[in-house]
């Protein structure tokens, strides 16, 4: 890891000298110390040179996107993604740091959320499509930005900018499956909240999912509420 290190040393060592001190020197090092540092914690964490550790957890996750996005846009590119726009700055993420989630990414007309608390997901699905029906009252269809909602519950793959997993896909399948305005949930969410969320359900049972191997036990909340 140092190998290279001691001769550029020495090198700037004498540079820094020649100009007048050895602070420059000493500031070159300092700055190349940085990397073969940061590598060598890493290296201690993970427990050597063997292959890194995959950080995991156990999240709940909550995916959402708008209903007919592509035909909203058709219509009126610019007042669609205006409206948008102010969905999110004024229902969607306020909601999401009330109830302490974390925005994992914005996926064009849709968003990817991580939660500590599968109850406090729930809470934020169902305050987050409250608001929305009230705002779409009135509202000629072509101008409604309607959601469709999903929650799961499940261990993901942790990493800086993402999360990964089959909880993951599942809830990304499962948001397919509610209507406009809706929500739907997978068994393990359902067995968590129904103790705590005051919300009637409707039981869909065994579902299919694209690209799930075995059906999925699916509830769904209506979009009244």
């Amino acid at each position: 890891m140092f190998e290279e290190f001691w001769p550029d040393l020495g090198k700037a060592v004498a540079a820094g000298l020649l100009v007048g001190g050895a602070s420059v020197a000493v500031q070159w090092a300092a700055h190349k110390m940085v990397r073969p540092m940061q590598a060598l914690r890493v290296r201690r964490r993970r427990g050597g040179n063997g292959p890194a550790a995959v950080e995991r957890r156990l999240a709940a996750i909550l995916a959402a996107d708008v209903v007919g996005y592509s035909r909203l846009m058709e219509v009126d590119e610019e007042g669609t993604h205006g409206r948008l726009l102010a969905h999110r700055r004024e229902v969607i993420e306020p909601s999401i740091r009330q109830h302490r989630g974390r925005i994992v990414k914005n996926t064009g007309d849709g968003v990817l959320v991580e939660f500590v608390s599968v109850v406090d997901a729930m809470r934020c699905a169902l305050q987050t499509q409250e608001a929305m029906l009230a705002r779409n009252v009135g509202l000629p269809q072509n101008r409604r930005i309607d959601l469709r909602i999903a929650v799961n519950l499940g261990d993901v793959i942790v990493e800086p900018e993402d999360i990964y997993g089959h909880a993951v896909n599942l809830a990304a399948r499962l948001e397919r499956l509610a209507a406009p305005g809706g929500i739907c949930i997978s068994a393990d969410t359902w067995r968590y909240v129904r103790g705590v969320i005051a919300t009637e359900v409707v039981d869909l049972g065994e579902q299919p999912l694209k690209n799930i191997a075995e059906p999925v036990h699916v509830f769904a909340i209506a979009p009244d509420l």
